[in-house]
């Protein structure tokens, strides 16, 4: 697109109330979060990289583990993509990432990943 954008507004999300609801929901919006990123990231690749059910399921049976993981590769592949396609980006992104979901602060790389996909709204 001409303008910049790449994907459409439905991929957009007000990230100061996708962390308000996370957290008065205790979490439970992080997941359907997490669901909207993974639509987004899939719609920008032009492919299925990621699997909500996948995700969840390994989520669950590896008690998080699997999530801190795809919090490392969300941003590796938004990474690689900014930078392939001659977008800004912290070089560090996918690090940053991981680094917040091994503190637990799973919500900020959320909000961090989801800064950068709304620059292409």
């Amino acid at each position: 697109m001409s303008d910049g954008k790449v994907l459409s507004s439905e991929h957009r999300v007000d990230i100061a109330a996708g962390i308000i609801f996370s957290v008065i929901t205790c979490g439970i919006y992080n997941v359907y979060w997490n669901y909207r990123q993974m639509k987004a990231m899939n719609a920008l690749l032009a492919r299925e990289e990621f699997s909500f059910g996948k995700w969840a399921i390994l989520t669950l049976l590896s008690c998080g583990i699997y999530h801190i993981y795809y919090e490392y590769r969300m941003g590796n592949e938004l990474q690689a993509w900014l930078t392939q396609n001659g977008r800004p980006v912290n070089p560090h992104l996918a690090v940053i990432g991981l680094i917040l979901s091994l503190c637990g602060l799973t919500v900020v790389a959320d909000a961090v990943y989801q800064q950068e996909l709304n620059k292409l709204t």
